[in-house]
């Protein structure tokens, strides 16, 4: 079964998309990886939601142009990367309700009937609040993939994902949570001094100096000390968060961010460290970024930090080949989370199905779920036609 996994995640630069091939096999769910892209956002849809992330004020006029909006560019990302069998859209989170550490809501637009209009295949969409419902943080999600990727892999793993917040996924201890930013207080600090949308290849970082001071009192925040399960987002690491902490020091911006890069690598060491890992496969824009990645690996203790995808996981789409993955379960009936990873009462099926043309026909339902997956065949990346550069996260 061909599944189109899409997802805009929280650097909400453009869509990231994967086109994985499905099949199972005693057990061994086998994904081959068939093309993955990336679509950047209209600039002008950008600026739009950003000016709609907390904490600033949005009425519901402008939530349902977004909601339309955002659902026509997943629409224009998936007619590019052609057909498929089913759309497992996650659209774009602009709101994550959190309240003394439980997840009371969580928002994503991008109304998944235009996908399905433009399509005409099923599009299973809104995946994060069937976990929530159950008492879950809907997120991290993906620790569902990473668990059955890892499985195999010889010593303590885990998976790392950095995008705007990072997240950890541990093997042994069945667990998953946000670890806090990774490039989301970056971006804001380039995007606010320069306008432009983040640090390419981490330059400006790796000829800057950390300031003690200010790393000590980024890394008071509460949250980092938070039991898991947990996650976060923009609602709390958001540009006026940054401002409000780091102004004072008046710091030049290549000492800025590198001692932001220093608090992403410490506060994911710490808990690669606290974990004992001897292997953490690491994907994401992040993971592009040679200043982090080099901050990351002096503090990991004994970890190696390996990519994704020499476990045949391009880096920059391992999200979108999660999301098909969810799409793959939720289309044969299978629940897709891991309560241990995201604290739901019990395993459930993920989103909603929107049918495409005709009658909504579904394959018949699994009895036994996947134990491992295993990653096969090259991909072709590259942009959507009609597309231009898409930003690193």
């Amino acid at each position: 079964m061909r599944v189109l996994g899409l997802i805009s995640g929280t650097s909400h630069d453009g869509i990231d998309s994967a086109v994985v091939d499905w099949s199972m096999r005693d057990g061994v769910l086998t994904g081959a990886v068939e093309r993955t892209g990336e679509r950047p956002y209209d600039p002008g849809l950008r600026a739009r939601i950003v000016a709609a992330l907390p904490p600033a004020p949005v009425d519901m006029a402008e939530v349902c142009r977004l909601d339309t909006l955002i659902g026509q560019a997943f629409a224009d990302a998936a007619e590019a990367a052609g057909p498929v069998d089913l759309v497992c859209s996650h659209g774009q989170t602009l709101y994550h309700w959190v309240e003394d550490g439980r997840v009371r809501g969580t928002l994503q637009l991008g109304q998944p009937a235009w996908i399905a209009e433009r399509t005409g295949v099923p599009v299973v969409s809104d995946l994060r609040v069937r976990d929530v419902s159950a008492g879950g943080q809907g997120a991290p999600l993906v620790s569902f993939f990473d668990l059955l990727l890892l499985a195999g892999l010889p010593g303590r793993s885990g998976a790392l994902n950095l995008g705007g917040i990072a997240n950890l996924t541990v093997r042994e201890a069945g667990i998953a949570y946000d670890t806090g930013p990774a490039s989301a207080l970056m971006d804001a600090a380039v995007s606010a001094a320069t306008g432009m949308p983040y640090d390419e290849d981490g330059r400006l970082a790796a000829a800057g100096r950390v300031h003690p001071e200010l790393l000590a009192e980024l890394l008071a925040e509460p949250y980092y000390r938070a039991l898991p399960p947990k996650s976060t987002g923009k609602e709390l690491f958001h540009p006026g968060y940054l401002a409000r902490i780091a102004a004072p020091y008046g710091l030049a911006l290549p000492d800025l961010l590198a001692t932001l890069a220093a608090l992403t690598a410490e506060t994911v060491a710490a808990e690669i460290r606290r974990h004992r890992l001897d292997t953490v496969i690491v994907s994401g824009g992040g993971a592009r970024n040679p200043a982090l990645m080099d901050l990351l690996r002096a503090r990991a203790g004994q970890a190696r930090i390996l990519p994704s995808d020499g476990l045949g996981v391009p880096s920059d789409a391992k999200e979108a080949i999660a999301f098909s993955l969810l799409g793959w379960m939720t289309a044969h009936g299978l629940p897709a989370t891991v309560p241990g990873c995201t604290g739901a009462a019990g395993p459930r099926v993920l989103g909603t199905v929107t049918p495409g043309r005709g009658p909504l026909t579904l394959p018949e339902p699994l009895r036994r779920a996947p134990e491992r997956v295993r990653m096969d065949a090259a991909p072709v990346r590259g942009r959507h036609a009609g597309d231009g550069p898409a930003a690193l996260r």
